[in-house]
């Protein structure tokens, strides 16, 4: 069960940022550390920022900055493995301010790092995410015909598409939309992709790039002309953000805020758009590194360090009683039956 759970964790890191692994990893046990560890954790972090990291002269402002630290015997007294990835991922960031960039431990052996999951890496983490109903964490319809979607984490499309269809269909009638990401830690830009084909008609939309240093190659990503059920046509569309909204979530609000499809509400966002994945630096230490960055084909940069920011600024804890009145009160814009108006302003007065 441990060694399943070992390889699970970094199966998610490798993809998303997605909460689980997140929490397997802070609820685990200690482990014991002594130097020759820590100066091959250190020497290994040097070798991979200095191969990998996107900005070259930040990994080696890194490296640099972490053999100074390790000479001036800064590290001599940590013997616990989880205070030492902590103390390391501060030392990184303190350079790069780079969200995406930490070390992890893991109690349990980490598995070799070669090549993409396997078919029983996907299937135990199928079992996983369908435990949270693969992010899609609450659809109903809000008083005044408003659809709300709680979406908790952008899941690889082969797992979560079908959670994703089925929500847009249950959704698609509504006259409004309001999209929760103020839990939402990131994911999976093939969903980020799919989900906004839905918003936009038959013409493809440039969405996203990503330019990856290793490969010196540029990725892109465009909406999908056609997708299963009905899109969502030009109706409203309202986004709910806080500063926990991360990586992948923050994309799908980036890109669709400059496309213009949507009204962003509540506080901003995280900060961080350098996707990469995990290196192994032994058993029980690994490296996750952004090895990529983000280039918005409108802004032509990206939300690292500066996050989404809302059209609509409120504390998170608010955003969903402003969200609600703002569409209540565009859909009223639109309607001229009178006892429909009356219905809506009634919404509105009890929201209130």
């Amino acid at each position: 069960m441990r060694t399943r759970l070992a390889r699970l964790v970094c199966v998610l890191f490798l993809i998303s940022t997605f909460s689980p692994a997140q929490e397997m990893r802070e609820n685990q046990p200690d482990r014991p550390i002594g130097k020759t560890v820590r100066d091959q954790v250190i020497q290994d972090i040097v070798t991979d920022l200095d191969q990998s990291y996107i900005y070259p002269e930040v990994a080696s402002a890194m490296g640099k900055h972490l053999l100074s630290r390790k000479a001036a015997g800064a590290y001599d007294a940590i013997t616990s493995s989880r205070e030492f990835a902590k103390v390391l991922t501060d030392d990184l960031q303190s350079i790069s301010h780079d969200k995406h960039l930490r070390v992890f431990y893991s109690y349990d052996p980490l598995p070799p790092m070669t090549g993409g999951p396997s078919a029983i890496d996907l299937q135990h983490m199928r079992e996983e995410m369908a435990r949270t109903n693969f992010g899609f964490e609450r659809v109903e319809v809000l008083p005044g015909n408003v659809g709300y979607l709680d979406l908790r984490g952008f899941v690889p499309l082969e797992l979560g598409k079908d959670k994703a269809v089925a929500s847009m269909r249950f959704l698609s009638d509504t006259d409004a939309l309001i999209i929760d990401l103020r839990k939402n830690g990131g994911g999976s830009p093939d969903m980020v992709a799919f989900l906004c084909s839905y918003f936009f008609g038959d013409r493809k939309v440039h969405l996203n790039d990503v330019y990856w240093r290793e490969r010196n190659h540029t990725d892109e990503w465009w909406t999908t002309p056609d997708v299963p059920g009905p899109k969502y046509g030009n109706k409203p569309v309202y986004l709910l953000t806080s500063p926990f909204t991360f990586s992948a979530a923050e994309e799908f609000a980036y890109d669709l805020q400059n496309q213009k499809r949507v009204t962003i509400v509540g506080e901003t966002t995280g900060g961080g758009a350098h996707p990469g994945g995990p290196a192994r630096l032994n058993e029980h230490f690994g490296l996750g590194i952004p090895r990529g960055r983000a280039i918005n084909p409108i802004t032509k940069t990206d939300w690292e360090g500066v996050g989404a920011k809302p059209e609509i600024a409120v504390d998170s804890a608010s955003a969903l009683k402003t969200a609600q009145v703002a569409a209540v009160k565009q859909i009223l814009s639109h309607t001229t039956d009178a006892h429909h108006r009356e219905e809506l302003k009634d919404v509105i007065a009890e929201i209130h």
